[in-house]
């Protein structure tokens, strides 16, 4: 009698470069090209502006510290979710994959689908009569990059590669010909404080302005949801993590001060297409369009790689019997979780059809920092639980700069509460709704081995 066939396993087909440009993808969204704005219109002052993204990037930066070690110490599919169960209890890791499914991913994913149908819209030319074919582009975009995905992660690795190198080097070209092509900067040094904003207020805008700037910095967890589809991962997940965050940290430096050195820190807050309106006063009208085509670019990269990686969390959670358990079944010849891929692009469809997208994607700051900060306080507890592992990369300054990640995202989750108490509440309450439906899974699989 024959022994039965192997399940197929994940295949370990992304190198280094593979790995750090799926970390630059996951970060450079369409964040930078709209939250300076945001922070401008907060703090106000260019010192102000620049100390916000400059504090963003070391947050972002002892975050890559905590995410490197983490994944050498848990180099398994699933990210997050891997390392909070094994640190706290399975309940703590599914809680982040119902977020993920519920609010982070998908309705980021569905916003930026339509704003990208957006620009390809108006690129055309097409006008108000071209609007309404807007969210029927938004969801066939999703389908067929769900369906692209489920060829393996290969063909969607090397489509990565092109566009998040094409977007990096386009910004970067912007921020240089902004010092070249406006030699006379229209920044104003003083005040470096509003009148208005001493004492505690000054304190809690600057937490309010941290808010838009870290949903632009987030993003390098993505590389950790296919950990085990990287080469050599002790060696290449530390290594990619932390030279693609500080890649992002130079543009995204680089380009605040750009928008602040071209439009002013008045103008800059007034506008609500920063990277358009410089680079429009820069080369005219053919830069705002040479910048609409790099939004296209950038947020198609950003739903690439939101559709790439994100499922292999929700295989995780079936693998562990917490859910469908068809979405832990990997396609024997592409070696890829076709069901939760499909799973992702159709919901995030959905929602773009629907329109529920933007209220979503208001949430996922705050959804996404409670797990951030979860993050940092899972490395403590896999130090003292597992002291004798493996750690090919120690996250220095332990325990000082995991402590400093940690409580920075408290600080910023309970600002949200202050700011905007009934999202949070909102998002609190959807992320509460997984306990029931936890403890259902957990029963439904007893049940069945019974």
């Amino acid at each position: 009698m024959s022994e039965p066939a192997a399940s197929p396993t994940f295949a370990r087909r992304l190198g280094p470069f593979d790995a750090a440009m799926i970390v630059v993808s996951g970060i450079i969204g369409s964040g930078i090209f709209v939250n300076p704005y945001v922070v401008a219109g907060l703090v106000r002052t260019p010192a102000l502006i620049l100390g916000v993204w400059i504090a963003g990037g070391a947050i972002a930066l002892a975050g890559a510290f905590v995410f490197a070690e983490l994944a050498t110490v848990v180099p398994r599919v699933g990210g997050q979710y891997a390392f909070f169960r094994e640190a706290f209890h399975p309940l703590a890791a599914f809680l982040h994959g119902w977020s993920l499914l519920w609010i982070i991913q998908s309705g980021a994913t569905a916003a930026v689908a339509v704003a990208f149908a957006q620009y390809v819209v108006r690129l055309g030319g097409l006008g108000a009569a071209g609007a309404a074919s807007s969210v029927p582009l938004a969801v066939a975009i999703l389908l067929a990059l769900g369906l692209f995905h489920a060829l393996g992660i290969k063909p969607g690795s090397v489509l990565l590669n092109v566009v998040t190198f094409t977007k990096t080097l386009a910004l970067g070209a912007l921020i240089v010909a902004a010092f070249l092509l406006a030699p006379h900067s229209s920044i104003v040094w003083e005040p470096v404080v509003p009148p208005d904003l001493g004492g505690w207020r000054l304190a809690s805008a600057f937490l309010a302005a941290l808010a838009p700037a870290m949903f632009a910095y987030g993003g390098w967890q993505s590389l950790n949801y296919v950990a085990e589809e990287v080469r050599a991962p002790e060696r290449n997940l530390p290594r990619a993590i932390l030279g693609g965050v500080a890649c992002v940290i130079a543009v995204y430096l680089g380009a605040n001060l750009a928008y602040l050195h071209v439009l002013g820190a008045p103008a800059l807050a007034a506008s609500r297409t920063p990277a358009a309106d410089a680079a429009a006063r820069l080369f005219g009208e053919v830069g705002g369009r040479a910048v609409s085509v790099l939004i296209v670019v950038s947020t198609f990269g950003f739903l690439n790689l939101s559709l790439l990686s994100a499922p292999r969390v929700y295989y995780a959670m079936a693998a562990d019997g917490l859910f469908f358990r068809r979405l832990a079944v990997l396609s024997p010849r592409f070696r890829a979780p076709t069901a939760a891929i499909l799973l992702q692009a159709g919901l995030a469809a959905l929602l773009a059809s629907l329109g529920a997208y933007e209220r979503l994607l208001n949430y996922a700051v705050f959804a996404d920092w409670i797990f951030f900060a979860l993050a940092g306080v899972s490395l403590f507890a896999l130090r003292r639980k597992l002291p004798d592992a493996a750690r090919p990369f120690a996250a220095p300054g332990y325990p000082w700069v995991p402590l400093l990640f940690t409580l920075a995202g408290v600080a910023i989750v309970l600002n949200l509460f202050v700011a905007d108490p009934r999202n949070a509440l909102f998002a609190t309450l959807v992320i509460a709704a997984g306990v029931p439906v936890y403890f259902l899974w957990r029963w439904r699989g007893r049940v069945r081995r019974d």
